[in-house]
């Protein structure tokens, strides 16, 4: 970042320098500034500014500077400070010419003016008015973040500092939630009833009597112990004192907010298109979220052909095994089956950590680019595993402070069959979202913006690519954990027509359920929490099966046009290098290479 920034300043006083010899420059002579420092310089700024206004973004990408507060992101103040960061440098950057960049620059030029234009244009829904649910909350967020299990580090003394201050921020944080919520009864925009019902356990766990007993004691039980008695001491009180006087109070005032009012005031309906402007609202979401130009009648389409193409599939694992029944007989059987699971916790847990070095070695199978930054496999909390996922990752960081993780959901071991493990371990970690996300935060020559960025549909289509490697990288030799991978995929397919159903159908929270069993070997634990995620974020479910059709579509024109000459590792090195970005620019990409391999 600093470099750039001198490169820029240099490359000012060279100009200025080769212009003032025996005769002064003209003024548009001296004023010239190459457009490729211009843009870079710019993008520092922004990144700078960016991380000084949502200081967790830094301390996610292990930038320690701002650790002692959080943005105030519910209040008014915050959204009109990044509306006008956005303004401002939507119109700084319109004034370099795109024309006089570089390949690389007019990239990084084209996904910062869609990442600035999108985020005007979202500007006009009020998300701020639904602050949490049961699947996004920064209430769950901050237990992690307090209790030491996520990005904020418990090293020195000052971390312990920083926490304290950064508590301050988090209560107000919370009121200017229940400020929100009060606002959106008041204009009709309020949460479904029954996701909302799903959080009041989740704040009731953080309720306890005694300060020691909670998750945000543990840094106090784990302080290093190199801290002297007297910061031992201190600090031991301060959390005390914290917990007991801000901490647990932010969360019993939410807590009482939602039983004496909110709930009673939720709506019965689960779809986005309830909502005042909520069919425009949708489309919004749908078309930023897939990157495309996807309507939500053609995607419902698409996910109803793919259900059809998959269960096909399907039966040729039936036919593998010898099984005599149909197909939701066998759904049934898989589901069922004591073979299948696992009867403690850890066993689930240590069954994918015994994949990891497995799949790593394979994966030189396919892959020629590899994170240096380590990985671990952990169990999701127990304060979150009733409305977590099955799996999900959690960055590292590349200067190696912090291992990339992936959680592993060990509630209900009921729901979580063992022939679901690998596809869900490629996924999550290996290839998946740790290749992909730890190459992309290694590459320091991409921009800030691009490097520590994120598309979720290259990135989750990324991930449920990955799962479709399996054969070829050298697993889903068991057809179970192969019909694992094809459930799997079922499972993105069917959210094409539920997500799609819920938001812009009108389908009830019962119909998404029975559709889920009819078609799919889905628990009901699971079937469960993942319809109530699908209604808790709108058209997010889709980015996982558009973009793995779309990088299968690229990768199959590849082979198509270089025939012998396709490499499969060089491929994948194309598609991850330069981190993600929308789906159009990453085909307009490949196609350049193709090009470029062909000559």
């Amino acid at each position: 970042m600093i470099l750039r920034n001198i490169a820029a300043a240099a490359a000012i006083l060279v100009l200025a320098a080769c212009g003032s010899k025996e005769e002064p420059a003209a003024p548009e002579q001296a004023e010239r500034v190459d457009p490729g420092a211009a843009l870079h310089a710019l993008f520092d700024e922004h990144f700078e500014r960016d991380l000084e206004l949502n200081p967790l973004r830094a301390t996610f990408i292990g930038d320690n500077r701002f650790n002692d507060r959080l943005a105030l992101f519910y209040s008014a103040e915050y959204r009109a400070a990044e509306e006008a960061m956005d303004r401002e440098f939507l119109g700084r950057l319109l004034e370099i010419d795109r024309e006089q960049l570089g390949y690389q620059d007019q990239l990084s030029y084209d996904i910062f003016r869609l990442d600035r234009e999108e985020s005007l244009e979202g500007n006009q829904y009020p998300t701020h008015l639904q602050p949490l649910n049961q699947f996004r909350s920064m209430m769950n967020f901050f237990v992690q973040l307090g209790s030491g299990a996520s990005a904020h580090p418990f090293k020195t003394v000052k971390d312990y500092e920083d926490w304290l201050s950064r508590v301050d921020d988090f209560v107000i944080n919370v009121d200017q939630m229940i400020a929100n919520m009060k606002e959106g009864m008041q204009q009709g925009i309020v949460q479904p009833r029954i996701l909302m019902a799903k959080v009041v356990p989740q704040l009731e766990s953080q309720l306890k009597d005694d300060a020691s007993q909670s998750a945000f004691y543990k840094p106090i039980s784990n302080m290093p112990e190199e801290f002297s008695d007297a910061d031992r001491e201190r600090l031991t009180a301060a959390f005390e004192d914290k917990i007991a006087s801000a901490i647990i109070p932010a969360y019993a005032r939410l807590n009482n907010f939602l039983g004496d009012e909110y709930l009673a005031a939720g709506r019965d309906t689960v779809g986005l298109y309830a909502l005042p402007n909520g069919e425009n609202w949708y489309a919004y979401n749908v078309r930023v979220i897939t990157t495309t130009d996807m309507t939500p009648d053609e995607i419902h389409r698409v996910g109803l052909d793919e259900v059809a193409r998959i269960h096909a599939e399907m039966h040729s694992v039936m036919e593998a095994v010898g099984f005599d029944g149909d197909l939701k007989e066998f759904f049934e059987y898989v589901n069922t089956d004591p073979q299948f699971y696992f009867e403690e916790p850890e066993q689930l847990i240590q069954g994918y950590r015994d994949m990891a070095d497995h799949i790593n070695e394979l994966a030189k199978n396919l892959f020629e680019v590899f994170p240096k930054t380590g990985f671990e496999v952990r169990r999701v909390e127990p304060f979150r595993e009733q409305s977590a996922s099955g799996g999900s990752y959690m960055a590292g960081t590349p200067d190696g402070s912090r291992p990339g993780v992936f959680y592993a959901n060990a509630y209900d071991l009921s729901a979580r069959p063992s022939w679901a493990m690998e596809s869900l371990y490629l996924h999550e970690a290996i290839p998946g979202h740790h290749f992909q996300i730890m190459i992309q935060r290694e590459n320091d020559d991409l921009p800030g913006f691009r490097r520590f960025g994120g598309v979720t549909a290259f990135s989750e289509g990324w991930g449920l690519y990955a799962e479709s490697l399996g054969k070829e990288i050298g697993v889903y030799t068991d057809p179970y954990q192969y019909f694992g991978g094809l459930n799997a995929e079922l499972w993105r397919a069917i959210r094409l027509v539920v997500d799609t159903g819920i938001h812009a159908k009108g389908w009830s929270r019962q119909q998404v359920l029975d559709y889920m069993y009819a078609n799919s070997a889905v628990a009901e634990a699971r079937a469960v929490s993942e319809a109530e995620r699908f209604m808790a974020i709108p058209g997010q479910a889709l980015a996982y099966k558009v973009g793995q059709m779309k990088i299968r579509a690229i990768r199959d024109k590849a082979e198509e046009r270089l025939g012998d000459r396709f490499d499969v590792k060089a491929f994948h090195t194309q598609v991850l290098k330069d981190g993600a970005m929308p789906l159009s620019m990453l085909e307009a990409k490949i196609d350049r290479w193709v090009d470029s391999q062909l000559q």
